[in-house]
C-alpha cells in the first residue's frame, strides 16, 4: 500500500498536471482543473518558470558554481537542474529536496548524475532547513559555494517573517560567492486572476497555503546578497533567449543574488 493518500491533492502532482505530466492523480486533476478555470494563461505562467530554471542553472554553472540544493524540486521534467548543470559541468554535485513520496520516488529512478558528479534526493520539508543542511552536508561542500534554488516554492510559506528566516538561515550556512535563485507568485502581477487562482487554490490545498506577495516583498528575499541585473523581474524577463521567450506571460517575480 502507498504511503500517501492519493485522494488528497499534492502541490508537486499538481504542478505535474499543469505541465501536461502523468505523475498526477484525480484529486490533483480536479483542483489542477478548478485553478486553470480561475486562470487559463497558468499553463504559459509554469513553463516561464521551468524556462527560468534552465536558464539560471545554466547561468551559475557558467559562473563556476558546481554545487546546487534544490527546495522544492518538483517531479521531475525536462530541464532539471542537474541535466542542466552537468551538461556544462559534469562534476556538478546536486541535492534535491522534497516532502512528497512521489516527487522522491520519480527522483531516485530518473535523476541519475554523470559519473563525475553526485545527485541525493531528500525527503525534508522547507520549514526545517536545519534538518535540510545537515543532510544535504552529506553530498554538498558547504566551505565551498553553493546555489540555492528555491524555485516557486517560498509561497507555500505563509508568515513572511517565517519564510525571510529560512532564507537566511539557509544563506547563513553557504559562504560567499554563493547565490541564490527565487521565483515567487506576484501578488501584483495580473492581481485580479492571480487571487482568483490562489483562493481556488488554497479551497483544496490540505495544509500548505499558496501566498502571493508583491514585488517589494519578494525582493526583501534578496536582502543580505547582491542582486544580479536585471533584478527581481517576471520570469521571463529573467536574461531570456528570445523576444518571444520574453513576452511569456507570467505570474511569477523571480531574481538571482550573489552572497
Amino acid at each position: 500500500m502507498p504511503d500517501f493518500d492519493t485522494s488528497v491533492p499534492h502541490v508537486a502532482r499538481v504542478y505535474d498536471y499543469w505541465l501536461g505530466g502523468k505523475d498526477n492523480f484525480a484529486a490533483d486533476r480536479v483542483m489542477g482543473e478548478r485553478t486553470l478555470q480561475a486562470y487559463p494563461n497558468l499553463v504559459y505562467s509554469v513553463r516561464a518558470n521551468r524556462a527560468f530554471l534552465a536558464r539560471t542553472v545554466r547561468f551559475l554553472a557558467n559562473q563556476g558554481i558546481r554545487q546546487f540544493l534544490d527546495i522544492g524540486t518538483g517531479i521531475p521534467t525536462a530541464n532539471n537542474t542537474h541535466e542542466v548543470a552537468q551538461g556544462a559541468a559534469p562534476e556538478s554535485r546536486i541535492v534535491y529536496v522534497d516532502n512528497d513520496p512521489i516527487v522522491l520516488s520519480h527522483a531516485k529512478a530518473l535523476l541519475k548524475s554523470t559519473p563525475e558528479g553526485a545527485c541525493a534526493y531528500l525527503d525534508a520539508d522547507l520549514r526545517d532547513p536545519d534538518a535540510i543542511l545537515a543532510a544535504a552536508a552529506d553530498t554538498l561542500d558547504f566551505s565551498q559555494p553553493v546555489a540555492i534554488m528555491l524555485i516557486a516554492i517560498l509561497h507555500y510559506i505563509p508568515d513572511a517573517a517565517e519564510a525571510r528566516e529560512i532564507v537566511a538561515q539557509l544563506l547563513g550556512a553557504v559562504p560567499p560567492g554563493s547565490f541564490l535563485t527565487i521565483s515567487h507568485a506576484g501578488s501584483d502581477l495580473f492581481p485580479d486572476e492571480i487571487a482568483a487562482f490562489e483562493k481556488r487554490l488554497n479551497e483544496h490545498l490540505p495544509g500548505d497555503q499558496h501566498v502571493a506577495r508583491p514585488h517589494a516583498a519578494v525582493a526583501e528575499f534578496f536582502d543580505g546578497t547582491e542582486l544580479l541585473a536585471p533584478g527581481v523581474v517576471r520570469v521571463s524577463e529573467w536574461r531570456p533567449a528570445s523576444a518571444d521567450e520574453a513576452a511569456v506571460p507570467t505570474t511569477l517575480w523571480g531574481g538571482v543574488g550573489r552572497k
